[in-house]
């Protein structure tokens, strides 16, 4: 196993204090740079409509960690599966991604919709969105992951 050092590149900043499982669709929030960074490393990036978002979920206890299958949101009606098969905060690495639409750039801060990660949150990195890193031909996905994200977008 190799181990890596990843320091936090800035913070999110909105309202959303506590760890919810839906209703992430309409929360915007401000993602400032740490002092560490000057603010020209953000030069371009509003002639982006969405950007994804790499984040810590720092909150979780290493004991909560998940190494095996288990039913997502602990819900037995869904089937177990693998933690690589959710996309649940209970991850090894404890990394998020989510792709938000980019609503401008302030500055050191950009601000963006549909972010799942709470206030407090440390982000590893900030990508550009571009149609060539997006997936080719029709995205498969089982029923039970449709039925859970029905109000995660809410």
């Amino acid at each position: 196993m190799h181990t890596f050092h990843v320091s936090s590149i800035g913070t999110v900043h909105n309202t959303r204090k506590t760890p919810e499982d839906d209703y992430w669709g309409e929360v915007v929030s401000e993602i400032r740079l740490n002092n560490d960074w000057d603010e020209s490393s953000l030069d371009g990036i509003d002639a982006f409509s969405h950007v994804e978002i790499i984040f810590l979920f720092h909150l979780v206890s290493d004991d909560h960690v998940q190494y095996t299958a288990r039913h997502p949101r602990n819900n037995t009606t869904y089937p177990k599966v693998g933690i690589f098969a959710q996309r649940g905060k209970n991850r090894p690495n404890k990394i998020g991604l989510t792709t938000v639409e980019l609503i401008e750039r302030d500055g050191s801060s950009i601000f963006v919709k549909g972010l799942d990660a709470i206030d407090g949150t440390p982000v590893l990195d900030i990508k550009p969105v571009m149609s060539e890193f997006l997936p080719k031909g029709k995205v498969k996905q089982p029923k039970w992951s449709t039925e859970l994200m029905m109000n995660y977008w809410e």
